[in-house]
């Protein structure tokens, strides 16, 4: 699974907006600057944003974007459903996005997929803006320290 520029800029949003919970509102060029967003593509993300019910503006010389609802009740699968449309690595195990494949009946790593499909959904239907917010980012070298090339 690679996730979109599109639902990596709505992440890098709302995780801003979790990260000032009750705070002000932050203004789109401050949203934008911050997270490395171009600022037209930012507008439209902040839109959809909305239409959610995750983000909402305030009007005015203050205004800006707020979080709309707890972090605790938006999980990381709904962001990347939303914006990406689906979580799994190939075509033929999308529930959402199902493509059929010419070698289905007799493909060999297509019960993987469907795994690998089922663990990433479940964490990250499982795991909230809540969670994420609290906890550290990776460093370089717990990448790098992973075991087996190509991952």
């Amino acid at each position: 699974m690679q996730l979109s520029m599109r639902t990596d800029y709505a992440l890098r949003a709302l995780f801003t907006l979790v990260e000032h919970h009750g705070d002000e509102p932050i203004p789109i060029n401050e949203l934008a600057r911050r997270n490395d967003i171009p600022k037209r593509f930012l507008e439209h993300i902040m839109l959809d944003l909305k239409k959610c019910g995750w983000a909402q503006s305030v009007a005015g010389k203050r205004g800006g974007y707020l979080l709309a609802k707890n972090p605790s009740r938006i999980t990381m699968g709904e962001v990347v459903r939303h914006f990406d449309g689906y979580l799994a690595p190939i075509a033929c195990v999308s529930v959402t996005n199902y493509k059929c494949c010419s070698q289905e009946s007799v493909c060999r790593f297509r019960r993987v997929m469907m795994e690998a499909r089922n663990l990433v959904a479940r964490l990250m239907d499982s795991t909230t803006l809540a969670e994420v917010i609290r906890r550290e980012p990776v460093s370089n070298q717990e990448v790098q320290g992973l075991h087996g090339e190509g991952i």
